[in-house]
């Protein structure tokens, strides 16, 4: 089940070229899944300044059209890591709510007119996850009481996993 967590709390202005330098680390998660793709900064744009609207956006998703949160999940990824765009402003949540066949007048209407309950459940799910000493995405909870964080390769996470399976059952 996925939850918000921010990334940027607030809205940051942080140096161009210390962000374009920080998507270079982005080559480790490429490297893990060559399925994906992942390109360093490059377009131009201005890099996100904070997560919460791309999370809120989500939340408005769920409530608009939950058979496309996953699409407009990945949708958002694609447009982030892949197109270099900037998933905090909302003509960007907006086309990206379009590109997965809702439409962006209803959608940003919409998430305009529950704002604050939105954020309020944003907050609410990223505040959960501190609770739960989680710092920071990726991140699992197994059986409720187990945190994985960070990217995993496949070997890592089985190894993890059979960790709680034998905890569960000696």
């Amino acid at each position: 089940m996925w939850r918000s967590f921010l990334l940027r709390t607030e809205p940051k202005a942080a140096s161009f070229e210390r962000f374009v330098q920080y998507t270079k680390s982005w080559r480790r998660p490429a490297e893990m899944e060559p399925a994906v793709v992942f390109n360093e900064w490059a377009s131009g744009n201005e890099p996100p300044s904070s997560s919460l609207p791309a999370q809120v956006a989500a939340k408005s998703m769920e409530i608009l059209a939950p058979q496309k949160v996953d699409a407009f999940h990945h949708r958002l990824l694609r447009a982030y890591f892949t197109e270099n765009r900037t998933i905090s402003d909302w003509s960007v949540l907006a086309g990206a709510a379009s590109d997965v066949g809702v439409d962006s007048e209803e959608f940003l209407s919409m998430t305009q007119q529950r704002d604050r309950s939105l954020t309020e459940d944003v907050i609410a799910d990223h505040n959960e996850a501190i609770e739960r000493g989680i710092t920071g995405v990726p991140a699992m909870i197994f059986n409720d009481t187990f945190p994985i964080q960070g990217a995993q390769d496949f070997d890592s996470l089985s190894t993890w996993i059979q960790r709680l399976l034998d905890r569960q059952s000696g």
